[in-house]
């Protein structure tokens, strides 16, 4: 654990730059949102990827509409990870992914179809140590998931019902987990007939131990890559009903710190103006979401501190504010 961690474990309180400490990460930015600036920024975080290499992805609900297109990770699949395969574990509520026929079917309908996509706890469950937790000493995740020598976890941020936002952390925290066993153990209360019963701190921090389960057993062969675009509050489990996107598109992060990039993605929202940031960051707000975050620092997973370095301009180092500068806002017309 990071003793020098100085914050707060209210998680509805922003903690601004300025009164973070220790080391920095650093965090690659490009505001092109397109098959060719995944690439890029791809190439950027890679280097320590080898192996059977797994790509952790949320695919989504049967024609959700705001996860990460299907021809940009084509792209990146054909390009740079031809022998990868996606990586996804059944749902905890019952839909269109909670049993493993029900999930390929959902599959088939979102067009994963140009890679394999392995349902890691189809075949059953592994237990993975937490170290350090104190709600969990492991977590179950899907079987599969030790099948893989390396991990790019790659995650469209988000809002979230629950968690306030989806980024990395949420993506390999909960989506790792398996659907019957490891997710029941982070929302579900011990004899509780709720199974949504773990909320607020208590839920963010389940989330990051589960997390760090798996960050720890890849140890350096896993990286990282958060999509800031198409955020509305609502997660892509909630498929065609999400709520509206009406925060603008900012672009794309990388970093090979799970802490690093999730963080800079909510500072990236936060430096938004006030009318075009009001709906994610009320989200995050509510429901502790910055837990998450000051969490997974005091788990040693990361650093909240980093360097942003801009890919589109000579990969200099720039503020937030610099990187949202320019971006377009959303109006009544545009909604």
């Amino acid at each position: 654990m990071n003793n020098d961690f100085k914050g707060t474990v209210d998680g509805s309180r922003y903690i601004p730059y300025d009164e973070r400490t220790g080391n920095e990460s650093i965090v690659y930015f490009t505001r092109d949102l397109s098959p060719e600036g995944l690439i890029k920024i791809y190439k950027k975080v890679s280097a320590k990827l080898c192996g059977k290499i797994g790509i952790k992805l949320h695919t989504g609900e049967k024609n959700g509409p705001n996860i990460i297109p299907r021809p940009w990770v084509k792209a990146l699949v054909e390009s740079e990870l031809p022998d990868a395969s996606i990586i996804e574990t059944n749902t905890y509520y019952e839909g269109d992914r909670y049993t493993t026929e029900q999930h390929r079917e959902t599959l088939k309908v979102n067009g994963w179809t140009f890679c394999p996509v392995d349902i890691m706890d189809e075949n059953g469950t592994v237990a993975l140590p937490v170290k350090g937790g104190k709600w969990f000493s492991e977590m179950y995740m899907g079987k599969n998931l030790t099948n893989y020598d390396s991990l790019l976890v790659l995650t469209h941020f988000k809002g979230h019902m629950m968690g306030g936002f989806g980024g990395s952390n949420k993506n390999i925290g909960i989506g790792c987990a398996d659907g019957r066993t490891g997710k029941k153990m982070i929302h579900t209360a011990e004899g509780s007939s709720d199974m949504w019963s773990i909320a607020e701190e208590e839920l963010m921090e389940r989330i990051a131990e589960s997390s760090k389960a798996t960050v720890d057993y890849f140890k350096k062969h896993i990286t990282f890559i958060n999509v800031l675009r198409n955020m509305s509050v609502s997660c892509d489990c909630e498929g065609c009903a999400a709520m509206p996107v009406v925060t603008p598109n900012i672009g794309i992060l990388a970093s090979t710190d799970i802490c690093a990039v999730d963080t800079a993605s909510v500072d990236l929202v936060y430096a938004l103006d006030e009318r075009d940031h009001a709906d994610l960051v009320e989200r995050i707000q509510t429901r502790h979401g910055h837990r998450q975050l000051s969490y997974m620092k005091e788990l040693g997973m990361g650093n909240d501190k980093y360097v942003l370095i801009d890919l589109d301009n000579g990969e200099k180092r720039i503020y937030p504010k610099d990187a949202v500068e320019g971006v377009i806002p959303f109006d009544e017309d545009n909604r």
